[in-house]
């Protein structure tokens, strides 16, 4: 008789089984085909005598407390502590990734922890919610569901940190998924994603935003992370900013992202300030209301502006809120124009959002 090999986590939602005996993960578009014994290409989900095993379900490998305006989140829940974590592995293979030593381990690491706790610990730190973030959290779908479910009945919110290469767990996320930031990096290019990401096709992202806008009340905001010489296009920032107005809806959110040289990605610069000033402009001329820059400290388009006076109505630098002008209704305090946030700051918002996270 044939002894099942021990492994670490439990048996995975979603998945098909072919007619030739082979399963097909169905958590992210790439649709792994896999023979008994094969990894997918996350390196956390395996054929196992035919059932789809989650091995990094009850292990994270990160843990800590963000601002949500760090995700970056500015038009839900605003000033808020997230309690963020992380498993390792990811569906895509950033060349430039700040993770990297999480999302490109493509093995199984972490601290044994079930749901209930995660939510536990969320709590004993203050949190208002909880982020599946610095990994694709796609990956992990049944893990935060789970997770996400229980946080959800106490009270916090959840949110994905996300590429949005995941059109067929939609059923799973909105059991549970509140708000994502969705990420097309270097302004969704094909010949970029494909060189840089190793992803074939971006139709998936767009896919994603679809079905999370048509069938969810998930809050959506975009990221677009601009990086220099090699995915800066305008062209292709104009053809992303008209997608997003006309299938998003003005009020969506966007925020172009300052490129920081990482992982094999050292050779290139900074992106230019410059750079990401075009592409604020370019999306605001194409009607989009809340546009941002990120990762430059300091710069005015930091700050959230009234899309009908032009007043500043959240002051921000960095990840922090200094100022705040609007009244019990989001309304702009200057001309009674409704601002598209949901939410408004905890009392303590002033105070460090940073927490270190022990584990005992």
């Amino acid at each position: 008789m044939r002894v099942m090999e021990e492994v670490s986590g439990r048996p995975a939602r979603l998945f098909r089984i072919l007619e030739d005996g082979r399963l097909m993960c169905t958590a992210c578009a790439r649709y792994c085909r896999l023979k008994n014994g094969q990894v997918g290409f996350c390196g956390i989900r395996k054929n196992i005598d035919g059932t789809l095993y989650l091995l990094v379900y009850g292990k994270i490998i990160s843990a800590h407390v963000d601002p949500i305006e760090k995700k970056p989140v500015t038009h839900y829940a605003p000033g808020t502590k997230i309690f963020s974590i992380a498993t390792t592995g990811c569906s895509w293979m950033c060349q430039y990734c700040l993770n990297f030593d999480i999302s490109q381990r493509r093995k199984v690491e972490g601290v044994d922890v079930t749901p209930e706790k995660i939510v536990k610990m969320a709590k004993k730190y203050g949190s208002h919610g909880i982020a599946y973030t610095y990994n694709e959290p796609s990956i992990y779908m049944e893990f935060a569901h789970d997770i996400g479910v229980i946080a959800r009945r106490e009270g916090l919110i959840n949110i994905f940190v996300t590429n949005g290469y995941w059109p067929d767990s939609i059923n799973e996320a909105k059991d549970f998924l509140d708000a994502a930031t969705v990420d097309f990096k270097g302004n969704g290019e094909v010949e970029f994603l494909r060189k840089y990401v190793g992803v074939p096709d971006p139709e998936p992202i767009f896919q994603t935003l679809l079905e999370l806008k048509n069938k969810t009340r998930v809050h959506i905001e975009i990221t677009d992370l601009v990086i220099p010489k090699i995915g800066d296009s305008l062209e292709a920032a104009s053809k992303l900013v008209k997608w997003v107005y006309d299938n998003l809806g003005p009020d969506t959110p966007i925020h172009f992202l300052r490129f920081h040289p990482d992982y094999r990605l050292l050779h290139l610069p900074l992106t230019p300030v410059k750079t990401l000033e075009k592409h604020y402009e370019l999306a605001r001329e194409a009607g989009l209301k809340y546009v941002y820059i990120g990762n430059v400290p300091g710069h005015p388009y930091e700050n959230t502006y009234c899309p009908e006076c032009g007043k500043i109505v959240v002051e921000r630098r960095g990840f922090d809120i200094l100022g705040w002008y609007l009244d019990e209704e989001n309304k702009c305090r200057f001309c009674g124009y409704k601002i598209a946030i949901h939410g408004t700051p905890p009392p303590d918002y002033r105070t460090s959002r940073f927490i270190p996270v022990f584990f005992k």
